[in-house]
């Protein structure tokens, strides 16, 4: 445990390496703690917070810099966050797409670093299905999930099908299945072919494939905005190999919804510091990131990916409010 002394220094250090960037020394230390305090005095405190891995001390230097455990320790305890000062930010009520789209764009412009958001899995139900004949053997079919969400796919078939038929399979299919899942859906109607006739239910057990191709087929499961911000950050922009593993992370948009997932499982805002855990998978990046709710239940995740020297109680701010933004504008009813 360390003492209030040790805390206070250990405060004052994390503060004045994220606001300078550079590795700070016992003198300039003793100036930004306020403390009356030999430079004897604060190179042992900081020697015994370096035995502790908290602080290290880069080989080019006198000065130290926080490690992600010392990051750690200082958001969990020593962190204070103001009141958010970004009351002029609104996201308008918009096609959930748009809505996420700009939410991207707002925390990447406000924090100038990336801005992520992970779009809500799209429903596997569907509240109504069409089918349209376009020529011989080939069918359009038109798929409407509850959300409004409109799928087309073109399916080709064995048999030439009447408009006739097909309107009596899709009315069979929106009267009988309409609001199950697209898993229960064929289940059922591999019960209930032998009651069906059999080119109509080869229809809808081709209707049922391509369906469920479409709804799990997203526009975009992650939306990432600001990457090129990076490029101005010190930290990055003096190692190309530490932007080189930034970038890499968002051509890998599996490995980032797997990331996102994880933040996702709590409730509030969450910090994962890179390199105290398998969480963030590069010691130079951070993640501050909260979910978002679609009528209080939670749908996705949102945050900001930047350097792990940030200020964190800014980003707090930023990513809270951005995700109230959000609940609100899909939650809003007309």
């Amino acid at each position: 445990m360390l003492d209030d002394r040790s805390k206070l220094l250990l405060k004052a250090l994390v503060e004045r390496y994220i606001a300078d960037g550079q590795p700070v020394g016992s003198r300039t230390l003793s100036r930004a703690s306020g403390l009356e305090l030999s430079p004897a005095t604060i190179r042992n405190v900081m020697s015994d917070l370096e035995e502790l891995g908290l602080i290290v001390s880069p080989h080019t230097s006198a000065g130290r810099i926080p490690t992600a455990r010392g990051y750690r320790l200082f958001v969990d305890t020593m962190l204070t966050v103001q009141p958010a000062q970004f009351a002029t930010h609104s996201l308008a009520p918009d096609q959930p797409q748009k809505v996420l789209s700009n939410a991207a764009h707002l925390l990447s412009s406000l924090s100038q670093f990336v801005g992520v958001v992970m779009a809500p899995r799209r429903s596997s139900l569907f509240r109504h299905i069409e089918f349209l004949r376009l020529s011989e053997r080939r069918i359009l079919v038109i798929i409407v999930s509850p959300e409004g969400d409109v799928q087309n796919r073109v399916i080709f078939t064995e048999v030439d099908y009447t408009q006739a038929q097909l309107v009596e399979a899709a009315n069979f299919l929106n009267s009988h299945y309409m609001g199950l899942d697209i898993e229960q859906v064929r289940a059922r109607l591999q019960d209930e072919v032998e009651s069906l006739r059999s080119e109509i239910a080869a229809l809808m057990q081709a209707a049922v494939n391509v369906s469920s191709e479409a709804i799990s087929e997203t526009q975009d499961d992650v939306l990432i905005s600001g990457e090129r911000n990076l490029l101005s950050v010190s930290d990055f922009s003096s190692d190309m190999g530490h932007l080189r593993r930034a970038f890499d992370l968002f051509e890998q948009k599996a490995q980032l919804i797997r990331l996102l997932d994880n933040a996702g499982q709590a409730e509030g805002v969450r910090i994962f510091i890179g390199g105290e855990s398998k969480v963030v998978p590069f010691e130079d990046l951070s993640i501050v990131s909260s979910p978002y709710e679609v009528d209080g239940k939670i749908v996705g995740t949102l945050g900001v990916i930047g350097p792990t020297r940030m200020a964190y109680d800014r980003m707090i701010q930023i990513v809270d409010i951005t995700s109230k933004l959000v609940s609100n504008a899909l939650s809003y009813h007309k």
